[in-house]
């Protein structure tokens, strides 16, 4: 469904344009490492269209777009607390970032250097080297956490009537029963979604689709819905 799939992630790729434009009107751009790392979080909610999308050509049927925008708006009770809780780990995460940045080079969100001014301080001195790696370490157990609970939760919501809990459960039990195939799944989607925006946000139209349709077929790989 390339239509369906491409439009989608075209949508994402823009509105990370119109973020980028956003934080250059505030001089903020140096922020946008901070706001990739929190759409990774965030990101498997709004992936439900192309869930719903694999679904249906699983099934033989075809979707327009409008449908598989749709798909998460007719599950939305049941995503409305998942949401709640990515977002939240939306929130430390931004959080997170701030305090380190004053913690190591005593910076507030007004006070960013531009882009190229952070990366020399970010990887030539040692304050930067410790923000690095300090922020990675950080950034890496919350992605784990996070991954944890949604690895398969939201296609489970979509199509199953059962509460977040018991859906992050399940995520979190598939999880620790397939450790190495599901580390390296989650090491593939950090490396897909960062040439995403290493291209300029262009690699999303194609990185993102990919990520969500795979998704899906990982769920239906590891969850029987048929059992009770």
């Amino acid at each position: 469904m390339p239509f369906v799939s491409l439009a989608y992630g075209a949508v994402f790729s823009l509105l990370a344009w119109i973020i980028l434009f956003g934080l250059s009107l505030f001089e903020a751009v140096s922020l946008i490492p901070v706001l990739a790392g929190g759409f990774m979080l965030v990101g498997p909610l709004f992936a439900a269209g192309l869930y719903e999308a694999s679904r249906r050509l699983e099934k033989g049927e075809r979707i327009t777009l409008r449908q598989a925008v749709g798909a998460g708006w007719r599950a939305a009770a049941r995503l409305g607390f998942f949401g709640v809780v990515l977002f939240f780990a939306f929130f430390v995460w931004v959080e997170l970032a701030f305090l380190l940045l004053m913690l190591f080079l005593g910076l507030g969100g007004a006070t960013l250097p531009p882009p190229s001014e952070f990366m020399q301080t970010l990887l030539f001195t040692n304050a930067g080297m410790g923000l690095l790696l300090t922020g990675t370490l950080t950034g890496a157990v919350l992605a784990l956490i996070v991954f944890s609970i949604s690895a398969i939760a939201p296609p489970l919501l979509l199509v199953k009537e059962v509460d977040a809990v018991t859906a992050m459960a399940t995520s979190v039990r598939a999880v620790l029963l397939n450790i190495g195939p599901m580390l390296l799944w989650a090491a593939l989607i950090a490396g897909l979604m960062v040439l995403g925006f290493a291209t300029l946000f262009l690699g999303l139209v194609v990185a993102f689709p990919l990520v969500g349709h795979a998704t899906w077929h990982a769920f239906r790989a590891l969850v029987e819905l048929d059992k009770p």
